[in-house]
């Protein structure tokens, strides 16, 4: 089989490597050698092992020889064009762009599933970690109630760092940055943005709807502060950045958070560049899926795998499918109630109305005290700040509580 790979960046290098060193494993797993015919990339890699280099889409698109198609290019273009006209032209793709698949992943699977052919994208959400094809294979049969759980390699190190070393948010960015963990403009991932467009895809194939992530309230870690890394310790918890979707009636709701996570719970224990994903269901109970969720090598396994499943599948369409879009399937969650840590500086008043345990500060040089919640809606979360705020608080910081 002859394959293609579009973009030999970090993960397409990492293909290149996977598929070069394990030859005889790939023919055990599909029954034939795998030949790389095509690397599209605008840039020149005079040292690379490899001579199929090209500039030329046309190249790739124009070959009847390549099969299957790499696309490690990221964004929505030119990847975006590249996919539909490589689909239509009968090839079957293989993609870690989540971006791409949050935002075109229904029309693509469509035209994939009309031409009998495959568009497969394992690696886009949890980097080498196999949640995927379980969504969409192995857990079927029962009925999802929700999926949450660590979704960001870059803001879980930056956490852990400032949980395990005390250090602040600017210092364990910088860290990450030194690390390769984070870009040189690391918005996406502190502001939670790649966790997003991450939830949108498990909740389409967990729950059968597209969602806009753009409607997908959204959330990072920039506004954590030493004193919440203080008041989760005492209080026994960790903090980690959460993608959560849930059933809301017949629709769908997700976001994205900074959340107080039970030391208890597994999703506290994961730490470093690694992710954890909890699938709970009527049937099923809770499954965690855990590993690295980003670097290279295992981000490309999980690219290659998917390329031995396109080709075990040649001629045959692995279903995966959701409803396209509707405003009606994607719900704002008014009415689901979750508990909340609120932080507030000032005097506690003698009752907060919808509190079930209140701790202080143990600095002296600040009246600072936090609460935390009974399970609350949007409005009665409202109506409990204002409540301490009439009081004469001030609030300094308000998350969710998941995984209890």
């Amino acid at each position: 089989m002859k394959i293609a790979i579009m973009g030999f960046g970090v993960v397409g290098s990492g293909v290149g490597e996977v598929v070069t060193k394990n030859q005889e494993n790939l023919i055990n797993k599909c029954g034939e050698s795998i030949e790389i015919a095509h690397i599209l990339d605008l840039r020149d890699f005079p040292d690379s092992e490899f001579d199929c280099f090209t500039k030329d889409f046309n190249d790739i698109l124009n070959d009847p020889e390549v099969g299957v198609v790499v696309e490690t290019m990221g964004g929505v273009n030119p990847a975006y064009d590249f996919t539909k006209k490589l689909l239509l032209a009968g090839k079957h793709v293989v993609t870690s762009n989540k971006e791409l698949v949050a935002t075109h992943g229904t029309e693509l699977l469509a035209l994939a599933r009309e031409r009998n052919i495959n568009y497969l994208f394992e690696a886009s959400v949890g980097g080498g970690i196999p949640i995927i094809r379980p969504l969409y294979s192995c857990l079927t049969a029962g009925e999802a109630t929700d999926v949450f759980g660590i979704l960001n390699g870059t803001t879980n190190y930056i956490l852990t760092q400032m949980f395990q070393c005390g250090e602040s948010f600017e210092n364990a960015l910088k860290a990450a940055q030194q690390k390769g963990y984070a870009e040189a403009d690391p918005t996406a991932d502190v502001e939670g943005y790649d966790t997003c467009r991450k939830i949108a895809i498990l909740a389409a194939l967990a729950f059968g709807k597209a969602l806009d992530y753009t409607k997908i309230s959204t959330e990072g870690i920039t506004k954590i502060t030493a004193d919440d890394v203080a008041f989760a310790e005492k209080l026994g918890y960790a903090i980690k950045l959460i993608g959560h979707s849930t059933k809301d009636g017949d629709a769908v709701y997700a976001a994205v958070f900074p959340a107080f996570v039970p030391k208890n719970s597994p999703l506290a224990g994961i730490n470093d560049v690694f992710n954890g994903i909890i699938v709970r269901g009527n049937d099923l109970g809770e499954v965690m899926f855990y590993g690295r969720g980003a670097g290279k090598l295992p981000t490309a396994n999980a690219v290659v795998a998917d390329v031995v499943d396109a080709i075990k599948h040649k001629r045959v369409n692995v279903i995966i499918k959701w409803d396209a879009y509707d405003e009606k399937h994607q719900s704002q969650g008014e009415n689901l109630a979750y508990a909340y840590y609120i932080r507030f500086s000032g005097k506690a008043p003698a009752n907060i109305p919808g509190s079930r345990i209140v701790a202080f500060s143990d600095d002296d040089r600040k009246a600072e005290f936090a609460v935390l919640t009974e399970g609350l809606t949007k409005s009665a979360l409202e109506d409990v700040i204002k409540s301490t705020k009439a009081a004469g608080c001030e609030l300094m910081s308000c998350m969710r509580l998941i995984g209890e």
